[in-house]
């Protein structure tokens, strides 16, 4: 599998705190083939051996904006069994409903963009519903829950120019982390 060409931004590039505007259907080919390019890289990114031929950070999301494109798309590789990967393509997404309970990343949340160690938990819904659109421009809507909801939040968070190093208190990085469970 060959590594697409994509340039990810750094946290220091001011467009990452772009709000994305909706796509519009039909989405063009250079689209088509960009979210292809995305999924492929995020895929060989968690393939240890190709991860580390080519030198990348395991990633699970990304985003349109973190390419320097604001438009409402991202995509999801989740690893489901080894080798096994389950693809997400989320265009204009909206969260229509989310639990109460609170869940955070024991370890810390990661980003492509954030190339720097960081310490403090991002609160998220441990389960949330969305509306989004395939690549085709359906409509459909799915539900997810515990890490492939802390992605789809953290995915979303972007398109409204938001990265995860926003959410995280800086006077109290743990503040109300007896009110979350960790995961």
């Amino acid at each position: 599998m060959q590594l697409p060409e994509l340039t990810i931004l750094d946290e220091k590039d001011k467009r990452l705190h772009l709000i994305s505007k909706d796509a519009i259907f039909p989405l063009d080919e250079t689209d088509k083939k960009r979210i292809q390019d995305m999924l492929d890289y995020l895929k060989i990114s968690q393939i240890e051996d190709l991860r580390e031929k080519y030198n990348l950070r395991a990633g699970m999301g990304l985003a349109y904006i973190q390419l320097g494109i604001a438009k409402r798309i991202f995509v999801i590789v989740d690893e489901v069994d080894d080798g096994k990967f389950e693809n997400y393509i989320v265009i204009n997404p909206k969260i229509i409903s989310n639990s109460e309970e609170l869940i955070y990343v024991g370890e810390g949340e990661g980003c492509l963009s954030i190339n720097r160690e960081t310490v403090g938990i991002v609160p998220r819904y441990a389960r949330i519903t969305v509306e989004a659109y395939d690549i085709n421009g359906n409509p459909y809507t799915i539900r997810v829950r515990e890490e492939l909801a802390i992605a789809f939040q953290h995915e979303i968070d972007h398109l409204n120019g938001i990265l995860f190093t926003d959410k995280i208190d800086p006077k109290n990085p743990f503040k109300n982390q007896a009110n979350m469970r960790e995961i």
